[in-house]
């Protein structure tokens, strides 16, 4: 069994290991479904928690511009465009529900996709552009939270000092996540406020 240090030092690793898709690396033609799903699958791999895991099918496409996350494809084929919404839809969802996260991408399609004077290969890139300091800040931040969560129970035996320490360090990164999505979400809300949807005829 491993220890607690060695559980922060694997996580750590792991977040070093995690990749991210560059606009190069998206092939410069445009893509049919079964070619998008390789892609996404071959260049997120590492971001899958189970090796049987699915990046992205077909149906979840499909269900993407069902529920107007993603622009229809242009004679069954999708653009370097769509394959930078599909990376943006793939961090979002295992957060937002898909009426959130339509709110958030509404102004970026609206605004980025297709011939426009701030391309979407310049917006992905720019917002990507941050990574190298924002995983350096949540390194430090998960180092931090681990040395809060060792400082506890520190009067109780082994084992149980250490189940109930990291316990105590789940439960901190919980609640950041859960902080940190409460406050998307009222970002959300409020765009949503602003700009309501139009009514469909």
């Amino acid at each position: 069994m491993k220890t607690n240090e060695e559980r922060l030092e694997d996580l750590l690793s792991h977040l070093n290991s995690l990749g991210r898709i560059h606009v190069e690396d998206i092939p410069k033609i445009d893509l049919y479904m079964d070619q998008v799903t390789t892609f996404m699958e071959s260049h997120l791999e590492s971001m899958k928690r189970y090796p049987d895991d699915k990046v992205l099918t077909k149906t979840m496409i499909n269900n993407y511009a069902k529920n107007n996350l993603l622009p229809p494809p242009v004679r069954k084929k999708y653009t370097q465009e769509h394959i930078l919404l599909l990376i943006f839809i793939y961090y979002f969802k295992n957060l937002l529900n898909f009426n959130d996260i339509e709110t958030i991408l509404s102004y970026i399609t609206e605004h980025h996709f297709g011939e426009t004077q701030v391309p979407l290969s310049r917006v992905y890139t720019e917002i990507f552009s941050m990574e190298h300091g924002q995983m350096d800040r949540l390194q430090e931040d998960v180092r931090e939270k681990f040395k809060t969560a060792q400082k506890i129970f520190t009067d109780t035996e082994e084992p149980e000092r250490d189940a109930l320490q990291l316990f105590a360090f789940i439960c901190e990164l919980a609640f950041d996540v859960y902080l940190k999505k409460q406050m998307i979400e009222r970002l959300a809300d409020q765009i949503r406020e602003e700009n309501p949807p139009s009514k469909k005829k």
